[in-house]
């Protein structure tokens, strides 16, 4: 299981995060990854999502016989090895300050409004490798690892579960970001506190995590798919570019600090680390819950 689970992500790492990697690599050596700074055109996004596509189809039989439920971390995985190769948030921030604290206000703010959807466009893409894996699943079908209908599936089209799954794990996922995504913390006056901008590694483990206890939580209580929560991972995202481009938050954060830290931790994360790790924790968070209940049923 572990190598079918290597060869899934493995397709997506060789298509999407090494193949794909000049369409959007930065200009500045360094650089974050992010669309306001127009190195990624609409035709790169077209052809990264035609890669997921083809990343997923072929993780399905790579992952053979348990492809429909282990491919659909192809794509998320090459994202993901986009995510370690960009620079952070701080290095963004550090690329759009003016000569003034209004000219660096008006940057920023020209920056979040870009950057506050862009979180929903890297999960198309995964949607994109997802939909890959559910065309090869139909034209050659295979078998489950786990009989999902034997531990109660019954909710998963209910709009009442998804919308309250959905909004759960937006709360769990924020909650969890201040606890596991951490770095240097100061005492702030205005805010309470600040905190510095976490390393890469610590950002995925903590975006990992996050949603992988949102989607267990989900799946346990509300009997949802790994979908939702990893929507919420891009709701969080939106969530952390709309309070940092708060004009009060902002204000302080340019007046007060330097751009290395931040108001919250979910603000020190870029809208591609969130979409990347939040779909691969939220898958794993979801099959840890159909293997704990599956543990509970026939355990003894």
């Amino acid at each position: 299981m572990r190598i079918r689970i290597a060869a899934a992500m493995g397709a997506g790492m060789l298509l999407i995060g090494l193949a794909a990697w000049p369409l959007v690599a930065p200009a500045v050596p360094g650089g974050a990854i992010t669309i306001q700074a127009g190195d990624i055109s609409v035709l790169d996004v077209v052809i990264v999502a035609a890669l997921a596509f083809a990343a997923g189809f072929l993780a399905y039989f790579a992952a053979w016989p348990y492809g429909s439920d282990i491919a659909v971390l192809a794509a998320p995985a090459g994202l993901a090895l986009w995510a370690v190769r960009s620079g952070s948030m701080s290095d963004l921030l550090r690329m759009n300050m003016g000569l003034s604290a209004e000219e660096t206000i008006a940057m920023r703010q020209d920056l979040f409004f870009i950057m506050r959807w862009e979180g929903l466009l890297w999960l198309a893409v995964a949607a994109a490798g997802y939909a890959g894996v559910r065309l090869a699943a139909g034209i050659i079908p295979a078998g489950k690892p786990v009989n999902d209908a034997e531990i109660g599936n019954t909710n998963t089209r209910n709009p009442l579960n998804i919308m309250t799954a959905l909004i759960a794990s937006v709360v769990i996922g924020s909650f969890a970001m201040g606890i596991f995504a951490q770095d240097v913390r100061m005492f702030d006056s205005e805010l309470g506190s600040v905190i510095g901008q976490p390393g890469k590694a610590q950002i995925g483990f903590a975006v990992v995590v996050s949603f992988g206890i949102a989607a267990f939580v989900a799946k346990r209580l509300l009997d949802v798919s790994w979908i939702v929560p990893a929507l919420a991972s891009g709701a969080v995202a939106f969530y952390g570019i709309w309070l940092s481009a708060k004009r009060d938050v902002l204000e302080h954060m340019v007046e007060s600090w330097p751009e290395a830290f931040f108001a919250r931790s979910v603000c020190a994360v870029l809208p591609i680390q969130f979409a990347a790790f939040g779909a691969i924790g939220a898958v794993i968070g979801y099959w840890s819950a159909i293997k704990y209940a599956h543990w509970r049923k026939h355990g003894e």
